[in-house]
């Protein structure tokens, strides 16, 4: 066996070392059958360990909070990993179904006023979001998911989507909202009244 294409073909080790044993099974017919047993050593590479280190690459973490004392480097980078949430509802804002691809704008002024709309329409969905999901822990509710699972930790998406083919019907001078049911009347409680009155809950 060659032990050095073995080694080679290992990522991030390597074989240190290795013994071979020869091994005397039981006689047959008068004439012994030998095999060969290999007890081996395998040790993490460093070289290669230490390249992919170097070039796993690098970003620059900064602030205007110069005092030590006031934001400490590890504070910095606690506060940094903790934003996590907003970086995926950024990643919101460029999923196709946000149709953001699909405007043309030509002066700086329309692309500031665009990215203001949109992190005002980003802002507006991690409130209901958070309102949702508060009032549901609050009361020990669950609504099913997508996957028809209850869960309390829903996404505005998805309340999103139990929301089709809702209108507004005007008949006989009253006005009432069509396909109403049960489970959109348990969503929109968790909301604000705002909400209700939209949808001619409450008057």
């Amino acid at each position: 066996m060659n032990f050095y294409k073995l080694s080679q073909s290992f990522k991030y080790h390597q074989i240190e070392q290795y013994q071979v044993t020869e091994v005397t099974a039981k006689e047959s017919k008068n004439q012994p059958e030998k095999f060969y047993q290999i007890a081996a050593t395998v040790c993490r590479n460093e070289t290669k360990v230490n390249t992919e280190i170097k070039s796993a690459g690098r970003f620059i973490l900064a602030t205007n909070v110069l005092d030590s004392r006031v934001l400490s480097n590890d504070e910095m980078l606690r506060e940094y990993k903790a934003q996590q949430s907003c970086e995926r509802g950024f990643g919101f804002l460029k999923d196709p179904l946000f149709f953001a691809d699909s405007i043309f704008l030509k002066s700086p002024e329309r692309i500031e006023s665009l990215g203001m709309i949109m992190g005002l329409c980003l802002l507006v969905y991690t409130l209901a979001q958070r309102q949702i999901r508060s009032a549901l822990k609050a009361s020990q509710s669950k609504i099913k998911n997508q996957l028809g699972k209850p869960t309390d930790r829903p996404t505005l998406r998805w309340i999103f989507q139990c929301f089709p083919s809702i209108h507004l019907v005007r008949f006989d001078r009253e006005t009432r909202v069509s396909n109403s049911s049960q489970q959109r009347e348990f969503i929109l409680n968790l909301l604000p009244k705002d909400c209700l009155y939209y949808y001619k809950f409450i008057t």
